[in-house]
């Protein structure tokens, strides 16, 4: 019995930190939005802690978004930390909503508000922070003058507008592929509880 559960929590961390390595590479197959700042890129590397917040928990999502953020920074040097943060927390605020209600109510009805909470939790989440954290370190780290004005109109026609289509487009990918694999997410569910 002991046995089983050991090789049950081995199993698990190896899914989590191969989804972790697989949202990396994801990560990396990014693309900016023409009529938006050209930092603001929307990749899918959300879909594999999606899947792991939906498989075990929302912590595990966590875990996940913790993971691909943590081999970017060992990946690319010293990277950016700023940065780096600003994608976990981002991740963080979609992914959570999404497996709480998920969990709660199952099913693609629950995944699709789930979806549109989580979107919705982002892009107001983000704006806040960029507005009186992320934005103001940036200045400080990079010696920019920026004023309440230059942050105000950043975030207003750059940041809200780039998580709510992130949120519309990771979405968009990931109901057909629930769909498809609904299944298979549910055996895994019954097989690691």
């Amino acid at each position: 019995m002991r046995s089983n559960m050991q090789s049950t929590k081995l199993m698990r961390t190896i899914i989590l930190a191969l989804l972790g390595t697989i949202s990396l590479l994801l990560f990396f197959i990014n693309f900016p939005l023409p009529f938006l700042p050209a930092y603001l890129k929307i990749d899918f590397s959300d879909v594999p802690a999606l899947m792991a917040s939906l498989i075990f928990s929302p912590m595990a999502g966590v875990i996940v978004v913790a993971v691909k953020n943590i081999l970017y920074l060992l990946v690319s040097g010293a990277g950016d930390p700023i940065g780096v943060s600003a994608n976990f927390l981002a991740g963080l605020m979609f992914i959570v909503p999404v497996s709480i209600i998920y969990h709660k109510f199952k099913g693609v009805g629950s995944i699709v508000s789930g979806l549109a909470a989580g979107t919705a939790i982002m892009a107001i989440g983000m704006s806040v922070l960029n507005y009186f954290f992320i934005l103001p370190a940036y200045s400080w780290f990079m010696g920019w003058e920026m004023s309440e004005q230059v942050m105000w109109w950043s975030v207003i026609a750059g940041v809200l507008p780039f998580n709510v289509i992130k949120g519309i487009v990771v979405g968009m990918l990931f109901v057909p592929l629930f769909i498809k694999m609904k299944t298979w997410i549910e055996q895994k569910q019954i097989k690691f509880t």
